[in-house]
């Protein structure tokens, strides 16, 4: 059963480039099929809209870090697919390298100031990232 948290609406937006590089990074995708993918990832904690993640796809796309092409799938749908790139692969890699960084930094900040994570926290269970 999904957790009825709600994220901020800041963060979700900081990790949608790290998110979609991420599962693109799995395999080749198009929109509905990505959006899909965040809410099964996420365990229904995040839920995108066309209106959110096709900004972020767009910038990626400018950037040069994931490719666009039309194909057509089964049923002759034409739908757009993207691609990550090796830019996008790298830019992936700084971006798993930043919010390691963060998460270890704001454990250490909530561990030196004795602010407790609760027993019942998905936090308090995940392992610290190694290096970090």
């Amino acid at each position: 059963m999904p957790e009825t948290m709600e994220i901020n609406k800041d963060l979700i937006a900081a990790s949608s480039t790290p998110i979609v590089l991420a599962i693109l990074a799995e395999e080749d995708s198009y929109g509905y099929a990505i959006l899909k993918r965040v809410r099964e990832l996420s365990r229904g904690r995040i839920e995108w809209t066309d209106g959110m993640l096709y900004p972020v796809l767009h910038r990626l796309e400018r950037h040069g870090h994931v490719k666009a092409r039309w194909d057509v799938a089964e049923g002759g749908r034409r739908r757009k697919y993207y691609r990550i790139t090796s830019g996008g692969r790298a830019q992936l890699a700084e971006e798993h390298r930043q919010w390691q960084a963060v998460n270890a930094t704001l454990r250490g900040i909530w561990f030196a100031l004795s602010i407790p994570i609760p027993a019942s926290h998905p936090a308090s269970a995940a392992p610290v990232p190694q290096g970090a």
